[in-house]
């Protein structure tokens, strides 16, 4: 249980006492993306993109380490996820934006007010969420659209205006930007097109373990120097029909990302324990869409070392060894 958790629980507690909700189901324990001791465990909450499928939920991914629960990017779905492996969506302690794309920011205001509410958090201290230049300008537009949602929730439940409140952290060079027991996060600067800035990916590193999420980018060689020789590097990957491929619009948002190939070749110089792909953009008619089977196909013409295609639900625990599961569901 983190620290976050244990000071919730008295409020927790004390207003399902008040609440006529005998039949609401209880928060299983998190044991399977709860990490102890000196490992890491990352859990690949969402590995999608904007398309509204079930079989990939929004582009999300949760971190524990050193008793801290930290979530990269809230794609649409991430607070059902937490839910789903046993986590309420209080329990996170901090949120870290890589850009302000819609599918990485949507969930959002699901998590930052849901965890507000008894008894999905009960926060009654502000909500930690760190970015790149332009998160004040998405929060203080949140907090506006939501502000008659706001004042008759405090007026009419009660809840604590704290609570809701943005603990913000808003950063505008590469660096450290989390150092708390010994777990750090670091901010690096990714191309992910001239005219997507900011876009940063994240190192996070504890008890010389260290996770990199590659963020949203083209092949760069920022994220090579930020993953070699990490345990775990997490990456994001585009391929799209040969049949739309030559499109205007296909090829905008193919220049955005990195192709199989080429993530191929990042993962050959960054040389990573265990390489992951996640947020899978594959265009294409529906049954023409290229698959993960054509993903891993042309990665291993440039990479031939350990690699895994990333699922929702995939848990990534890093210890003395690295280990690939599925997160325990309720």
């Amino acid at each position: 249980m983190t620290p976050r958790q244990k000071r919730r629980l008295p409020a927790i507690a004390a207003a399902l006492a008040t609440l006529c909700t005998a039949q609401l189901p209880l928060v299983a324990q998190a044991d399977s993306v709860t990490a102890t001791g000196t490992d890491m465990v990352v859990t690949l909450l969402g590995t999608g993109t904007p398309a509204p499928v079930l079989t990939r939920f929004g582009y999300s991914t949760l971190v524990s380490a050193g008793g801290h629960l930290l979530l990269f990017d809230i794609g649409r779905g991430a607070t059902q996820r937490l839910w789903q492996v046993g986590l309420l969506p209080g329990d996170v302690d901090e949120v870290f934006v890589t850009h302000y794309h819609s599918d990485h920011v949507i969930g959002l205001p699901d998590l930052w007010l849901t965890s507000w509410l008894v008894p999905y958090g009960a926060n009654s201290e502000p909500f930690r969420i760190t970015g790149p230049t332009g998160l004040s300008k998405l929060t203080e537009g949140l907090t506006m659209a939501y502000g008659d949602d706001i004042q008759i929730r405090i007026a009419d439940q009660n809840l604590p205006a704290a609570g809701v409140a943005f603990d913000l952290n808003e950063f505008s060079e590469d660096g450290v930007v989390f150092d708390e027991d010994s777990v750090t996060v670091t901010a690096f600067t990714v191309n992910h097109g001239e005219k997507i800035k900011p876009a940063v990916g994240y190192r996070i590193d504890y008890a010389n373990h260290s996770v990199v999420l590659s963020g949203d980018t083209k092949k760069d060689d920022a994220v090579i120097e930020a993953a070699t020789g990490a345990d775990l590097l997490v990456h994001q990957v585009a391929m799209a029909a040969e049949a739309i491929a030559n499109r205007p619009p296909i090829q905008a948002i193919m220049g955005h990302h990195t192709l199989a190939n080429e993530v191929g070749e990042v993962f050959a110089s960054a040389e990573p324990g265990l390489a992951v792909f996640s947020h899978f953009v594959l265009l294409g008619s529906p049954g023409a869409a290229p698959t993960t089977d054509d993903v891993l196909a042309l990665t291993r013409t440039t990479y031939d070392g350990p690699l895994e295609i990333g699922e929702d639900l995939m848990t990534i625990t890093i210890g003395d060894e690295i280990r690939v599961g599925t997160a325990d569901t309720r």
